[in-house]
């Protein structure tokens, strides 16, 4: 089980300032200095490890005045150099051909099988700022080598006025190599060693395991991970992550290299170098993964964040605890703090925006799938929105292959994801929140009334979004031969919509005002059939695409949304018509199920709530044996909705290019019907019809009104 304390560890008083423009260096040089063993006399190479470090496959460095290396000194261990190093045996490679077209010709030349021992000078890399030759990485702050970042809060231990005097204090006692990096007037980091943390010395064996459980296919992993996944959920840097693999795979944190992997192992057969091939121990890999970010947690960086988003993509029973691990680790790397003027580079600003609104989705979808309160509150949430330049591919890096996702539409999709759940957002601490209940409950005389006053805003605001959805993430915009993940965009809004009327459909059993019952029930039983309508129609490139962990939840709600409008409804043909709804709905899914794994967790979800609903209506049935009288004062108590039988038209969702809703132009639909478009929902836009003004006279009001 994940932990859910925050990985910080307590820091020291004393520390040494660093001027904003300076940079931090570790003074762990020590790889050119000359090792002399006490027990023997030979001549011993200077880069030769002891043969404890040789062992562990550790860097061994030796401090100057010592005679131990670091690592033998933290053990109590003799240093020695009295073992025979074995030759270095060098495997044949050859140069692995069809690599991902988009990328430069220093990547293409990728070897696909590296060894440990061929890749073991490529640990050498201490601090990116004193690297020799082009880096993005130079001045990163939160991708660092051999360190990690921790923000400083205004309220913590450190006082932040007493930093920026860029005077040396007292370090005498003092950890080694932790100093301040100052970003901007406001905000602070201070800068501590990954060595000493907790396994630390466990990092290269963990990433030589990973590396071993997926050659020789690690370079396809991610060339498949950057054509299908990454356009749709662009939370990593592709130049930075290439860049970085070039080198060596040792460079990564173990939990990111194996979270592309997994992630990547999904579309297996998608790859031609790949389908010929045995899957590897995705299984394996998992273990290895969790192992890893539990060790990951004791030393937080950008890709601890980073790892930990791309596993929760696979749901599973840990997945809420681990979102709260991670937005506590987000924020001790100062993710929720706007970044406009620090003092890093370009790219690493807009990585930052990007990892922090996909953590703020996560936290809001899972709190709606998990049901629990959100982590995440807009009194320290400063991060700006995003804009086109936090996106570093755009049209240039489309890969043409079959299956592959585009780029362009998936930053577009990336960016209306992040509006959307800013809606859910509101919708969650309006209407689901403890502070909602407790206002629902001080007005149980007129609920329904009090629930729609905070629905109106809300609505409208999803209405809008709607307005706004570029034309190339209407569903059925399709590029022959690519993957669309659109889908999961519109599945969102649509768990959106249905998340914002269950809670109104949970007050109806009280409210008096039958004809406001009816129009409440009209519209959520239209976005019902919708939604339902949506899902059938969905195609091939759809289903195969990445799908938002969230999905899974979203596909069930819906049918669990039907059966609940199914317990509000009087008439049997009413409720035999949802049921039949329901059954289609279901059928939809299973069939679907061979492309998209997840759905039996989706079908479970719906099976669940549909046995209870099928006892209700049982229940339904019972009371036409009894004398009419008592039938109706009975059904009266069960259900507070139609009278008469509801005749709801066929709304085709595909018929609206870049809308979840159009006008039903056929002319066939029943006087009782009320299309999604029309103004009479809500008194403005979807807005209570004027004939109940008296009842609710709030929506007459300016929306500025509302609170």
């Amino acid at each position: 089980m994940a932990q859910l304390t925050s990985p910080a560890r307590e820091q020291g008083s004393h520390f040494v300032c660093v001027p904003p423009t300076e940079h931090f260096t570790t003074n762990d040089n020590a790889i050119g200095r000359n090792l002399v063993s006490t027990s023997t006399e030979q001549r011993i190479s200077k880069n030769r490890p002891c043969d404890a470090c040789r062992k562990r496959k550790s860097r061994c460095v030796v401090n100057e005045g010592t005679a131990k290396c670091v690592l033998c000194d933290f053990h109590r261990q003799d240093c020695t150099f009295l073992e025979t190093i074995p030759p270095r045996k060098r495997k044949s490679v050859n140069i692995e051909d069809g690599f991902d077209r988009s990328l430069d010709d220093t990547v293409r030349r990728r070897l696909s099988e590296r060894t440990v021992h061929m890749k073991a000078e490529d640990t050498d890399i201490e601090d990116y700022a004193n690297f020799k030759g082009p880096s993005l990485l130079k001045r990163t702050l939160g991708l660092q080598r051999r360190h990690h970042g921790l923000h400083v809060g205004g309220s913590g231990r450190i006082e932040p006025a007493l930093t920026r005097s860029n005077r040396s204090l007292d370090t005498t006692k003092a950890p080694r190599d932790i100093s301040f990096r100052h970003v901007s007037e406001r905000d602070m980091f201070v800068l501590c060693p990954d060595q000493g943390t907790e396994f630390y010395e466990d990092e290269l064996d963990d990433l030589d395991a990973i590396e071993n459980l997926v050659a020789p296919h690690g370079r396809s992993l991610i060339n498949l991970y950057f054509r299908i996944v990454h356009p749709s959920f662009p939370i990593l840097h592709k130049r930075v992550y290439l860049e970085k693999y070039e080198r060596s795979y040792r460079e990564f944190s173990p939990v990111l290299l194996a979270a592309v992997y997994i992630l990547a192992t999904n579309y297996w057969s998608y790859s031609p170098e790949l389908s010929g091939s045995p899957l590897p121990n995705v299984k394996s890999l998992d273990g290895l993964a969790l192992k890893s970010m539990n060790y990951a947690i004791h030393r937080p960086k950008i890709s601890t964040v980073e790892a930990g988003l791309l596993l929760l993509q696979r749901a599973s029973e840990t997945s809420w605890p681990l979102t709260a691990q991670m937005v506590a680790i987000g924020q001790d790397l100062g993710l929720h703090r706007d970044c406009s003027d620090w003092d890093i580079p370009g790219w690493e600003k807009g990585l930052r925006k990007r990892l922090a609104w996909a953590l703020f989705m996560q936290d809001k979808w899972a709190s709606l799938v998990q049901g629990r309160p959100s982590h995440i509150h807009k009194t320290d949430w400063g991060v700006q929105p995003l804009v086109e330049q936090d996106f570093p591919e755009n049209v240039a890096d489309e890969n043409e292959e079959d299956g592959s996702t585009e780029v362009e539409k998936g930053r577009k999709l990336f960016t209306c994801m992040v509006s959307l759940t800013q809606i859910l957002s509101d919708i969650l601490a309006s209407l689901y929140s403890g502070a909602a209940e407790e206002d629902f409950s001080r007005h149980q005389h007129n609920v329904t009334t009090s629930v729609l006053m905070k629905a109106k805003p809300l609505q409208i605001r999803l209405k809008e979004w709607c307005a706004k959805l570029p034309h190339c993430l209407s569903i059925e915009h399709i590029k022959l031969r690519k993957l669309s993940s659109s889908g999961y965009l519109h599945l969102a809004y649509w768990a959106t919509e249905i998340s914002l009327h269950r809670c109104i459909i949970r007050t109806l059993a009280t409210c008096t005002n039958r004809e406001l019952v009816g129009i409440c029930q009209q519209a959520a039983l239209a976005r019902s059939k919708s939604a339902m309508e949506f899902v059938k129609n969905l195609k091939p490139e759809h289903w195969q695409s990445f799908w938002y962990f969230a999905s899974e939840y979203s596909f069930g709600l819906i049918g669990v949304f039907e059966t609940l409008l199914s317990t509000a409804l009087v008439s049997e043909n009413d409720i035999r018509a949802s049921m039949s709804r329901l059954d289609q709905y279901q059928w939809a899914l299973k069939v679907s199920r061979k492309n998209a794994g997840f759905l039996d967790k989706s079908i479970a979800m719906m099976e669940f709530s549909a046995k209870h609903s099928k006892q209700w209506v049982s229940r339904t049935d019972s009371t036409s044996e009894e004398p009419q009288g008592s039938q109706t004062e009975q059904t009266t108590k069960l259900h507070l909705g139609f009278l008469e039988p509801l005749d709801y038209p066929y709304m085709n969702y595909l018929e609206s290019p870049s809308r979840p809703y159009h006008p039903n132009t056929s002319g066939t639909e029943s006087d009782s019907y009320q299309d999604l478009n029309h103004d009479v929902f809500f008194d403005m836009d979807l807005g209570i019809e004027h004939s109940f003004t008296e009842d609710i006279v709030a929506f007459d009001e300016p929306l500025d009104s509302i609170n």
